[in-house]
Parts: structure tokens; sequence; C-alpha cells
């Protein structure tokens, strides 16, 4: 099955994907870098800005829901792309007039995570009307090797941009991408097929809980919706509780610490490239299972690291196992996921997948920093790697699903 079977329509949604993740990686850290060196903001003030975005764009992203799933969802992703740019751009506008304000990287940060939100969520079902079901795990792999790829180049380009240009470069490129995108997105030219239409009169409040209510109605679903939630928010808090080890008791400088992410990376683009052949030969369920097991083993050897010099390979070796498994689990899932979901629900569904893993690591990221202040940080990493090691749990062991059509009467009733 070569590229040229996902179609041109495809390559210009993936193009606009690419650049646009690319500039996301490039900013990764500009809020956190620009509060801290132009507006001096403390440690406290700037893990407000990293988990108030998170968690208050999550909140006014779940009313849209519905309002994604019942419109087309090309024109959705290009107003994302374009709210996204107008809310950047502000960032260095305010900056060249000497007016930016904490509390407005704080707002611009709900934004950019609401907005996330609702690209992300049309992105899903958009990707699912493009390609043939056949087709749906080489496209999900072929995002995931660009989210490594983007995820070990960016963030060093963006150090380099920083250090030369200045603070708010990187706001500039992220920005600039969001353009890209959108054009790339315009460019499909393709006619959208209508969306799917509102069963009669319902009830605003009913509409918006029916992702979370078809997730929690399907009893594997429901089992990955959990297990997600919790392996990504256990990843995300341990990661901000390790940097505190590695760069301030460990004694690292900022550069091993970005060399110790940046290079196991390359397992993303193997682990995302063995994904479709893996699952070929041993089948999809077994290699979802087995690759969501060993992923759960890897966080709790971060609290383990030992002093220089062997901590930097010691970090490598984890993260590499880590992200390569990671990378072999996640378009598996995502085409699970796609499968098992009807196409009527598909946004909803998305949607409320999204808001719930962003709201759990804005609360885990912010619980295990006081748990970490209260037992120190290496207990702590230990305890969420603890944590981790219990999540294969919730990964469903039988390889026999039912196809969307097939979901039990209570789980399409309550939809």
């Amino acid at each position: 099955m070569g590229q040229g079977r996902l179609g041109r329509e495809f390559e210009w949604m993936w193009r606009a994907y690419a650049v646009s993740t690319l500039g996301t990686m490039v900013a990764l850290d500009a809020f956190p870098l620009i509060a801290v060196f132009v507006l001096h903001s403390g440690a406290v003030q700037v893990s407000i800005l990293s988990a108030a975005g998170l968690l208050v764009g999550a909140l006014i992203a779940v009313p849209l829901g519905p309002w994604v799933e019942f419109r087309r969802k090309r024109p959705v992703m290009i107003g994302a792309d374009l709210v996204r740019l107008g809310v950047l751009a502000t960032v260095p506008v305010a900056f060249a007039l000497g007016w930016l304000s904490y509390l407005q990287l704080v707002v611009v940060a709900m934004v950019m995570a609401a907005a996330n939100l609702v690209y992300n969520s049309a992105r899903g079902a958009f990707v699912k009307s493009l390609v043939g079901p056949g087709d749906l795990l080489q496209a999900n792999g072929r995002f995931e090797a660009t989210q490594w790829t983007t995820t070990a180049l960016g963030p060093p380009l963006g150090g380099t941009a920083i250090s030369v240009f200045g603070p708010v470069t990187t706001v500039v490129v992220d920005a600039v991408s969001y353009v890209c995108s959108a054009l790339g997105l315009a460019a499909i030219g393709r006619g959208e097929a209508a969306p799917p239409a509102r069963s009669g009169q319902r009830h605003a409040l009913a509409e918006i809980g029916e992702g979370w209510r078809f997730i929690l109605g399907h009893p594997r679903l429901r089992l990955l919706f959990f297990n997600a939630a919790l392996v990504n928010s256990g990843i995300m808090a341990g990661g901000s509780l390790f940097a505190v080890l590695f760069l301030r008791e460990l004694g690292f400088a900022p550069w091993q610490y970005g060399l110790a992410f940046g290079v196991p990376c390359i397992g993303g683009l193997i682990g995302s490239r063995l994904a479709r052949p893996l699952a070929a030969r041993f089948g999809e369920h077994r290699i979802m299972w087995v690759s969501g097991l060993v992923r759960a083993c890897w966080p709790i050897g971060l609290a383990f690291v030992p002093g220089k010099p062997w901590g930097l390979p010691y970090v490598i070796l984890i993260e590499f196992g880590l992200i390569t498994s990671c990378s072999i689990f996640n378009p598996i899932f995502a085409t699970y996921r796609q499968q098992q979901t009807p196409a009527d629900r598909m946004a909803r569904t998305l949607g409320a997948w999204s808001i719930t893993t962003s709201s759990s690591i804005a609360l885990m990221t912010v619980l295990w920093g006081f748990i970490g202040a209260a037992i120190g940080v290496r207990e702590a990493l230990g305890l969420v790697g603890l944590l981790l090691l219990a999540t294969p749990l919730l990964l469903p062991r039988r390889e026999s699903v039912p196809e969307p059509e097939q979901v039990p009467a209570a789980a399409r009733e309550s939809v």
C-alpha cells in the first residue's frame, strides 16, 4: 500500500498538519520563557500559566463539540487556524509596544488550548472521511511520524531562534505556520460531504455530553479512555518533576536536557514505521495491548536516574524505550477508535476525549507538583511510575470487538 493511495486531498491535509505542528514545536516553551525572561514571573506563575491554559481551554471547548459535529470539518479547521493566528499575533505586537502582560499570556494560552481541541476534533473526523477504512492505520502512522519528527527538530530550532532573534521570535513562527496550514487545507479543493444531521430537537446540555456517553457506553473504548487519561497525565506530570530533578538536583545543563529528549525521538520514527507491519503480522489488538503494556514500564526508571556522567545516556535509553512503544501504540489506538466510532459521533467523541485528556494533564501536573514538594522529587517520580504500571489493567484483553453499528443498544440509546 503506497503513500499515493491516500490521495491528493490527504496529502494536502498532511502538509497542513506538518507545518503547523512544526510551528508548535518550535514555540513549545515560548510562553514559559517569555514569562520568565520578559515578565520576570516566578515558578508558581509559570505553573499556573501552563495548567490554566489547558484546563480553562478544555472548559471553553466543552460546548463546542456539537457545534463541530454538525458542521463541515474543513472550514472548522481553517477557522481554528485563523483563530490561533489572530490570538498569537497579539503577543509580538504587545511586546513591541511594551504592553505585554502576564494576564495576556494566560488568556492567549486559554484560547490556544480551546482552538487546538476544536481543530483536533475536526481533524480526526475529517481524516476518516478522506481515506478508506483500510488506509486509516497508514494515515495515522504518517501523523505519528510527523509528530515525533517535529518534536525532535522544533525545540532546538526554537531555542536557537530565541537566542539569536529574541524571546517572541518563535511565537511569530508559530503564527505564520497557521497561515500555511490554513492555505494547505484550502488547497484540498474537493467539496466535503454534508455533515451529519441533528436527530430531532435535543437539549444543548444533552448534546454536549453525547461524546462522553458514547465512550462510557462502549465496553472497550471506555477502558481505553481511562487508560489514555491516566497514561498521558502521568507521563506529563512526571516530565515536569523530572525537569527539576535533572536540571536542579543533578546539575545537568539545559542543552543536555534538550539532548535527553531530542535524541529518543528517533524511536518515534522507528515505532510509527513499525506499527503497520507489526499489526499486519500479529494483529492490531495484540500489538496495541503489548505496546500499551511496554510503554507503562519505562517511566518508573526516571526515579532512579544516576548523576553525571551516566545520567544522560540512562535517560536517553529510558525515553527511547518509552517513545518507541508509544509511537507503536498511538496510531493503532487512533485507528481502532476511529473504526469503533460512527461518523455522526466522531467529532463529539474526539472532543470529549481531548478535553478529558487536557484537563487530567493539568490537574495531575499541579497535584504532583505538590506531592513532589511534600515527599521529594525522586519519591514523587517513583509514585507516578507505580501508578503507570497499573494502567495496562485498563487495556481491553479480548480481540473480538463490535462494529460501530453493533454497539450495545444501551450505548446507542444513551446518545
